[in-house]
């Protein structure tokens, strides 16, 4: 599911006041670098952000782009919400408008294609379970936001990588090697994360898949923090009628 490499970027937190920022620069250390990803982490009520997304096949070349808008607050008791609409895709030198959203709220994504004029709910959680898919060492998706630097460490070999020309501009690159006998190391052989130093904030993330076959780029801009997303922000419009729907709860569900 392509909402999956998506969400890897993302990290459930808590509600908080904003701190200063930590001062990041581009001769910050490693741990310092995690540090500054920790407190963000820690204050991170809400953020929006231009987002794309990219599949690129190794063995082929093929590639696909998505490109959209992403919401994502946090929730009392540790829980959270993320809203993706998707509004472009390309395939090769090609650009089609699409409209397909997704919203993972109270255990549940919902998906509407438009186009196709369908919509599946999937119950992702089991009923009462909270959006912790992230956290280092219990969930399958990898960021260190809001995670202490020897949890990272403990998990993941980190170095820094030396500035590139084609790096989003104001950040700094960090490469995450899963260590040998962690649940990581069966689906990555590298996670890579662009800071922004002015937003202590992932503006790039890319993964490799553990075949070395699969590279997923999630590029960010125009990011916006804590700026105070309500229940409007997240609710579904009435479905249109004449459309396909499947509903599938966590107990129906094979697998």
């Amino acid at each position: 599911m392509r909402l999956i490499g998506l969400l890897a970027v993302l990290l459930i937190v808590g509600l908080g006041a904003t701190s200063q920022p930590a001062g990041l620069t581009t001769s910050s250390s490693v741990d310092q670098i995690l540090d500054a990803l920790h407190d963000r982490g820690r204050d991170l009520a809400d953020f929006s952000a231009l987002v794309k997304l990219s599949d690129e096949n190794n063995a082929t070349g093929d590639a696909t782009v998505s490109s959209g808008k992403l919401l994502f607050q946090s929730k009392p008791g540790g829980d959270a919400r993320i809203r993706i609409a998707f509004d472009k895709k390309q395939l090769g030198d090609k650009i089609f408008e699409q409209n397909h959203t997704y919203t993972l709220d109270g255990g549940w994504l919902v998906e509407r294609d438009y186009d196709k004029r369908q919509e599946v709910r999937r119950e992702v959680l089991k009923p009462g379970e909270k959006l912790d898919l992230f956290r280092l060492g219990k969930g399958p998706f990898p960021l260190p936001i809001g995670q202490k630097k020897e949890d990272v460490e403990n998990i993941f070999d980190v170095v820094k990588v030396d500035a590139d020309k084609d790096d989003p501009a104001g950040s700094v690159h960090l490469r995450l090697t899963p260590k040998a006998g962690t649940q990581y190391a069966h689906d990555f052989s590298s996670v890579d994360v662009w800071v922004d130093l002015r937003l202590d904030m992932p503006v790039r993330i890319e993964t490799l898949d553990a075949n070395q076959t699969t590279v997923k780029t999630t590029d960010f801009s125009d990011v916006k923090l804590n700026q105070g997303l309500s229940d409007k922000d997240f609710e579904e419009a009435p479905l249109p009628s004449g459309w396909d729907q499947v509903s599938e709860p966590f107990d129906q569900q094979g697998g």
